[in-house]
């Protein structure tokens, strides 16, 4: 992580009107086609919210407005991605941990599962300050339409949330919202990410080589 100069980066004219802004985030909703993951999540015996995280994060990989992120004023710039999951622990209670993206599906796979079971074993939540952290809240309970979070310019940081997916005669869908910051991205961006992540779902067969070596976790 290192601080930039906005007039260097391609948002100086979003940094220049947003970052003062009392309710800088915005929240664009798209319904995702996730057949293909709900079947590939269970031909594998993989977690759907974890693969999930693992497309949200290589979507985010391909837009370079995703490696910007401002906080108290300034903008800084990173070199790596991190998903973070919120999980209930034994407790009741909720944790949450930071996991690095990586392109490497098992070793993302090996890092969630290691890193959740800490969350909810332990009650301890695990963060990383070397990575631009995007935040994921997954609401399975219950089927919902849209999520908006705090509009707040506490927590910059942009996030997807879900509920329950919806099963249907010929396809599975599922409601995303995706928050953002106005300095960090716009509508365009934000709307190339969710693009890219029905792409990443839609070609992850295509993307894993090396299924028949997939390890076997436990769904979450």
């Amino acid at each position: 992580m290192k601080e930039v100069n906005p007039q260097d980066t391609s948002r100086n004219s979003a940094f220049a009107l947003w970052m003062s802004s009392p309710m800088p985030m915005v929240t664009l909703v798209k319904t995702l086609d996730v057949s293909r993951l709900v079947r590939y999540s269970k031909r594998h015996k993989l977690s759907f919210n974890m693969l999930l995280c693992w497309c949200i994060g290589k979507a985010a990989s391909r837009i370079n407005e995703f490696y910007l992120l401002p906080q108290q004023g300034k903008l800084y710039q990173y070199d790596r991605l991190a998903i973070n999951v919120i999980v209930k622990n034994i407790l009741g209670s909720i944790n949450s941990c930071d996991i690095p993206y990586c392109d490497d599906i098992h070793q993302f796979a090996e890092d969630y599962r290691s890193l959740t079971d800490q969350a909810v074993n332990r009650c301890e939540s695990t963060f990383t300050d070397d990575c631009m952290v995007i935040g994921t809240s997954a609401m399975i309970e219950t089927e919902l339409d849209c999520i908006v979070n705090q509009y707040t310019d506490k927590f910059s940081n942009p996030m997807v949330m879900w509920g329950r997916y919806r099963k249907g005669w010929l396809r599975t869908t599922l409601p995303v919202s995706f928050q953002f910051h106005h300095v960090q991205m716009d509508g365009g961006q934000a709307a190339a990410f969710l693009n890219a992540l029905q792409d990443t779902m839609n070609g992850i067969k295509k993307s894993q080589r090396n299924e028949n070596n997939t390890s076997h976790f436990t769904k979450a």
